[in-house]
């Protein structure tokens, strides 16, 4: 039995299907609106804007996963800026009447609005610059897939 080969980097062996810019617009509208929404009820709760300055940054410690290899950091990366993590945290502190959790969902739920809205999307094993959202950066054409280090 023959097995069929698949291409495991999408974004790199295939070109984007016609309104692929329309779905990344898309992409980062809902990221503005994933933001502003935070920041509204963010103030709503009476928290601390120095909390918020504070830990806002906290979700891009994810990127240290990089340091066990690109498919790790992606999974790491990934798991922490997905709208899934801080909205269990913010249920599991609505659930166990924890309100001071709730200030953190939001601000996670800003960070990762943010990303989105500026194309920092969730990353492919093939290394941090390809996103969901599409190529970081300028040099897409030099890019080598991942594979076995030449060192």
């Amino acid at each position: 039995m023959a097995t069929k080969s698949f291409a495991l980097y999408p974004l790199h062996s295939q070109p984007a299907p016609a309104g692929g810019d329309t779905v990344v617009f898309f992409l980062r509208l809902e990221g503005l609106a994933a933001m502003a929404l935070s920041l509204v009820f963010y103030a709503r709760t009476g928290s601390s804007w120095w909390l918020f300055a504070a830990l806002w940054i906290a979700p891009d410690l994810s990127i240290l996963g990089y340091l066990a290899g690109p498919a790790w950091g992606a999974r790491i990366y990934n798991s922490i800026h997905s709208y899934t993590t801080p909205a269990t945290l913010a249920v599991s502190a609505l659930l166990l009447r924890s309100p001071g959790l709730v200030p953190i969902a939001l601000i996670w739920f800003n960070h990762i609005g943010v990303d989105r809205l500026l194309g920092y999307g969730l990353k492919y094993p093939a290394g941090f610059s390809w996103t969901h959202l599409g190529w970081m950066g300028k040099k897409k054409d030099e890019v080598i897939p991942a594979g076995p280090s030449p060192c």
